[in-house]
């Protein structure tokens, strides 16, 4: 398994990049913080899993080895391939993911394109134990998502009320959650 290159980056393609390695250019389709890395740079490591299909070898690039164990983690679901577990991590950080599977939030996976319900139900049960993330306490899963769900009505993608949320301190309750966010953005 090639599981690490570092190389040149060379083009980038709708596709992905090519990464010359040695001279030799592996196209490798990646997450957006790859990409990121990769512009303007000399040169760039990329964390990789390969992919093996009757017809192909694909190659999948990601920024860190969290993002790669969690694309690993992705692909064990039922029903959920590369190409589907690249949209998934190349979404949001992997924190932000391993939270929403630990608060069992799969309105946050039905809003990647792609995703249905099932498939954001099946993500969640099946990774929910072996990410192996602590309990979360009952309280503020609600609050978290309540305060989500009240900035998403307000206008937000469900991404960026995420992030808003995550810069606001965990212990207040959801109102002030919101108004605190709404702050931060004016």
């Amino acid at each position: 398994m090639i599981s690490r290159l570092r190389g040149k980056p060379v083009a980038r393609r709708p596709d992905g990049l090519v990464l010359d390695v040695n001279g030799v250019g592996y196209l490798v389709a990646a997450t957006p913080g790859v990409l990121r890395c990769a512009e303007g740079a000399e040169e760039v490591a990329v964390e990789t899993y390969l992919v093996v299909r009757e017809d192909a070898l694909a190659l999948y690039g990601f920024a860190d080895a969290s993002e790669r164990e969690l694309f690993e983690h992705l692909i064990s679901v039922s029903g959920v391939g590369p190409k589907m577990a690249l949209a998934i991590v190349s979404g949001s950080t992997s924190a932000e993911l391993r939270r929403a599977i630990a608060l069992e939030d799969t309105k946050r996976f039905e809003a990647i394109p792609g995703i249905g319900r099932k498939t954001a139900q099946r993500v969640v049960l099946e990774l929910k134990e072996k990410i192996g993330i602590a309990p979360v306490d009952e309280a503020a899963p609600n609050d978290h998502l309540a305060a989500r769900d009240a900035l998403v009505e307000l206008g937000y993608t469900m991404l960026d009320a995420e992030r808003a949320l995550a810069e606001v301190d965990p212990d207040l309750s959801p109102e002030e959650r919101v108004r605190h966010a709404l702050r931060k953005a004016a």
